[in-house]
């Protein structure tokens, strides 16, 4: 049984460092907004039949 309860800590442990580095870079981690322009070809409107 003390084999198990060490196993749960450990993964317990993994699953708080994962969420607290997910946590981090939510509330951090702030992207500077771009203006993208994405040129579509105008054959791309039109259906092929």
């Amino acid at each position: 049984m003390p084999s198990l309860l060490r196993f749960l800590a450990v993964i317990a442990l993994l699953c708080a460092a994962v969420y607290g580095g997910l946590y981090a870079l939510a509330h951090f981690v702030h992207p500077t907004p771009r203006e993208i322009t994405v040129l579509i070809p105008p054959d791309k409107f039109f259906k092929n039949r």
